[in-house]
């Protein structure tokens, strides 16, 4: 089986290959794309959609479609990750680790043994996976809120400047990670939960479609925003550019979501209860 499966890779790959010829060299000016669709964005976008980025518009609303489908798949992918890496049976560890606040020394506690008393001075630490440190701790705590703000800042702006719902939806679920990986996984978990993380990765998805829907209410085509001018009170490429800031915040709930719950299902080996 593995000879057979290499040999179906390489006929493949050589297909793959072989069908690359026939594509335009690269930075060639005759080529398809540079002599009709680039100069077609590149003098119209502005006038047409009143986003100053290019690539923005193009994704959001010439290649609407396609940047909705991506969202799907993004979000299919999260949830198929989800239940081939969550484990549901949690199986409790055999020693638990126990932090005295007042000393830092670390106490080492037997499945089903008997706790100190006054646990409200000790705090759980995970088991061989996030040494405390409280320069790490604190540092990250400083840098969490401004790498959110930076991220909300992406996802707003994505349309007038670089960025968007994807760069920004990273940046937003890497500041969750942080805190995990700060902190430990459980107050993660305690912050932003897994059930949030699945609620909002489809909510992402739901706001996308359903401007879309929207748009055809208002008697226009799928995702034609436009139609969103008599909403807003703005004229029809203004409306344009709202259209794409919403599908853009979209995008950018759903990707951070699927971050969130591939670090949280990854780190724990789908336990979700001592890890990074």
């Amino acid at each position: 089986m593995k000879v057979l499966g290499t040999l179906v890779v390489l006929l493949f790959g050589g297909l793959l290959i072989y069908g690359t010829l026939d594509f335009p060299s690269w930075g060639d000016p005759a080529a398809p794309a540079s002599t009709h669709v680039s100069p077609r964005y590149i003098e119209r976008t502005l006038e047409e959609t009143s986003v100053p980025n290019i690539v923005t518009a193009v994704l959001a609303d010439y290649r609407g479609y396609d940047t909705m489908f991506e969202t799907i798949v993004i979000f299919t992918a999260g949830i198929a990750c989800l239940f081939l890496l969550r484990v549901i049976k949690r199986e409790e560890a055999e020693a638990r680790m126990y932090r005295h606040i007042p000393t830092g020394i670390t106490l080492r506690v037997k499945q089903r043994a008997r706790l100190p008393e006054s646990m409200e001075e000790f705090e759980r630490i995970d088991l061989m996976w996030v040494p405390y440190d409280l320069i790490v701790k604190t540092g990250c705590r400083l840098i969490i809120p401004f790498s959110q703000l930076f991220a909300l800042y992406v996802i707003a702006h994505g349309h007038h400047s670089p960025g968007g719902g994807f760069q920004g939806g990273v940046i937003l679920g890497a500041s969750i990670a942080l805190y995990a990986i700060s902190t430990n996984l459980r107050s993660g978990l305690a912050w932003f939960g897994e059930k949030a993380a699945v609620l909002l990765c489809g909510l992402g998805v739901f706001i996308y479609a359903s401007t879309g829907a929207l748009c055809m209410l208002l008697g226009a085509g799928y995702l034609d925003y436009g139609a969103l001018s008599t909403l807003f009170g703005v004229d029809p490429v203004t409306a344009r550019s709202h259209g794409i800031l919403i599908v853009e915040i979209g995008v950018g709930i759903s990707v951070m979501a699927v971050m969130v719950l591939l670090y949280y299902n990854i780190v724990s080996a789908g336990r979700q209860d001592e890890g990074l």
